[in-house]
């Protein structure tokens, strides 16, 4: 399995904060938003991921992730021109992705909850083909993508941001696919805004009858960071998280170290190139086994 971050796009909704800085790299309590999304793949097992931002912010993610290599990960990255759909990631990636299946999640959704966490892990991990994508129960699911779910619990049908929509689950920003993901995306006819569309790539599967998914539980977070106050509700629930998990939340080193591609030697190597602080006395912490 392997993974792709979406962390393009113009950041209009959160202009002029994004003026000079991709949205990813805006704060969302104490670590970029590009963490989580990240934290979410390596917690699910994946070590390779593909990053794909705009020309103007790919180097300044990479500075702030590298190559990966310390953390032992692979890290590679991407430019998309211009906005071209969630799909597009898919062509951009056709070579990362060869026979592979692949999780594409967007750089700015942030999924919090222990049950919604190991729900995602457990399908990603346990994913055998077709395509398996995540839902959850919404009070505004005209702002999204929606499925509709049968009596017998398949999906019936798929809308993209319905003026009347058919139920309340919302399609959200991380996605499984098999390796026929990029036949199918480079078969797509761009949409009427000029762009791949993910609900076409779903749809598809459907077709096939190949589409697989998973509801999250209700009582826990989804959110898409990508407007002011999103924002701000989501800086509070990973302050929350983030309290809940002694610092842990969101971290791609403890990932990184709980699935055994770091040593305890490695990971008090990289919290001491780390400036003194809360975030590396917590990765000391977990070194050591005093907290995990």
């Amino acid at each position: 399995m392997r993974g792709i971050v979406l962390a393009g796009g113009g950041g209009s909704r959160l202009f002029p904060a994004t003026k000079s800085v991709s949205k990813q790299l805006l704060a969302v309590y104490d670590k970029p938003m590009v963490y989580y999304p990240v934290w979410a793949l390596v917690a699910a097992g994946i070590r390779e991921i593909l990053i794909i931002s705009t020309p103007r912010d790919l180097p300044a993610i990479k500075v702030l992730l590298g190559d990966g290599s310390q953390l032992g990960l692979a890290l590679s990255y991407e430019p998309q021109e211009n906005p071209g759909g969630i799909a597009e990631a898919f062509l951009i990636g056709k070579s990362f992705i060869g026979g592979d299946a692949v999780t594409l999640i967007l750089g700015d959704n942030i999924f919090i909850g222990d049950r919604i966490n190991h729900l995602i892990s457990t399908k990603i991990q346990t994913f055998s083909g077709g395509a398996h994508i995540f839902l959850k129960q919404v009070s505004d699911p005209k702002r999204f993508g929606v499925a509709e779910v049968g009596a017998d619990g398949t999906i019936t049908s798929l809308q993209e941001k319905p003026e009347a929509p058919r139920s309340n689950l919302a399609v959200t920003g991380i996605y499984t696919y098999d390796a026929n993901v990029v036949g199918i995306a480079e078969r797509l006819e761009r949409s009427p805004r000029n762009e791949l569309e993910i609900t076409d790539v779903n749809q598809a599967y459907l077709d096939q009858k190949g589409l697989h998914h998973s509801v999250l539980p209700s009582e826990e977070t989804w959110i898409d960071a990508g407007t002011p106050d999103s924002l701000v509700t989501a800086t509070v629930a990973v302050q929350q998280a983030s309290r809940h998990s002694n610092g842990t939340f969101g971290s791609v080193e403890v990932a990184a170290f709980l699935h055994g591609y770091l040593r305890s030697d490695e990971l008090v190597a990289i919290a001491h190139s780390y400036p003194n602080g809360p975030y590396q006395a917590m990765l000391l912490k977990v070194a050591s086994g005093t907290l995990a």
